[in-house]
This record gives C-alpha cells, structure tokens and sequence, in this order.
C-alpha cells in the first residue's frame, strides 16, 4: 500500500471526537474545560498533522496531544495566581510621567549644586558604569579617592533631595539611578 491510498488523517478527526470528550471529561471533570481542551487538541492537530505519521495510530496520536495539553495548562496554572478580587493588580501601577521629570529637575538642581569632584566620580562609576580602577585611571587619582568621592557624593545627594536612609529615589531614569546606586564592585 502506498502513502497516496492511505486517507487523509483530518478526514478521520471527527470520528474521534467523542472519544476525545470522554477522555478530556475524565480529566478534566467539568463540561465546558474538556470542550475547551477538546477543541485546543483538534486545532493542534490540525496545524501539526505533517508530523503524524500516516498507517499509525491515529486515536493514540489525538489522545497523546490532548493528554499533554491537558498537563501543560495544569502546570501553567499552577504558576499563575489567583486575583478574583483585583488586590494584586490594584498594586501594579506606573507613577505618571511626569512624577519622573519632576523628580528628574529636583535631581539636576542637587547634582550640579556637588562639588566637581564628586559629579566626576559619580558620572564615572555610576553613569557610565566604569569601575573604581578605571575612573582612578582616568583622573589620575588613588582608588580611594574616587570611592570616597563618589561616596561623598552620593551622601551630598541624598541630603540635597531629602532623602532618608534607604528611601528610594523613585525615578525611571536609569542613568540617574545609576548614579545614585552603590557600586560595590572595585572593578568589572
């Protein structure tokens, strides 16, 4: 028997369904879940049926997609949380856009009020990323120097902004935060 007299399987998927319900319905154990997944098995069946092989088993191919699907969504769901009564969605907000350039402005004002020093070292190892080592090289300074600075610095900001000990900048400019932001690697 050759491929071309074997019958197209998507004419055969009909005959399955009520075996499918069945065995979704078994898993499930609710009406409308096992259509649902009924239904999500045929859709991948159909637009995966190059990868059925013709003369196999076709029942067992259909049962096999379903059971997998099945188990797939269970273990979606169960990293998914709950939130019928919208408390933790009410938590995932955006400040508005122009907290950020409000807090931006306040932010320019305490950073050029910092001695030239510590705007170097900050712009160095915060904005630009560079490690202690690297902005020590640059100016021509000791390590410590640029630490202390930049330590300093951030000190002076914070008093400038009124921030207290541990209290969060709450801007979106990353490069601002990076200032702002220790860094605690002496070199990268």
């Amino acid at each position: 028997m050759t491929n071309s007299a074997l019958p197209d399987p998507r004419d055969q998927l009909v005959d399955h369904l009520p075996a499918l319900r069945a065995f979704a319905l078994s898993l499930t154990r609710e009406g409308a879940a096992a259509d649902d997944l009924v239904q999500d098995t045929i859709v991948k069946a159909w637009t995966n049926m190059d990868k059925f092989q013709a003369g196999t088993n076709l029942r067992a191919w259909l049962f096999t997609i379903l059971r997998n699907t099945f188990y797939s969504a269970r273990r979606k769901t169960k990293r998914e949380v709950s939130d019928s009564d919208g408390i933790h969605a009410a938590r995932q907000s955006t400040r508005p856009d122009h907290d950020g350039r409000l807090a931006m402005r306040d932010f320019r004002a305490a950073f050029e009020n910092l001695p030239d020093e510590q705007r170097e070292a900050l712009i160095l190892v915060g904005a630009s990323g560079f490690s202690y080592e690297e902005a020590a090289n640059m100016t021509g300074v000791a390590v410590g120097t640029v630490k202390s600075r930049a330590n300093r610095g951030r000190r002076k900001l914070a008093e400038l902004l009124h921030l207290e000990q541990g209290e969060d900048l709450n801007m979106t400019d990353q490069a601002t935060l990076a200032v702002m932001a220790q860094n605690n690697s002496s070199s990268r």
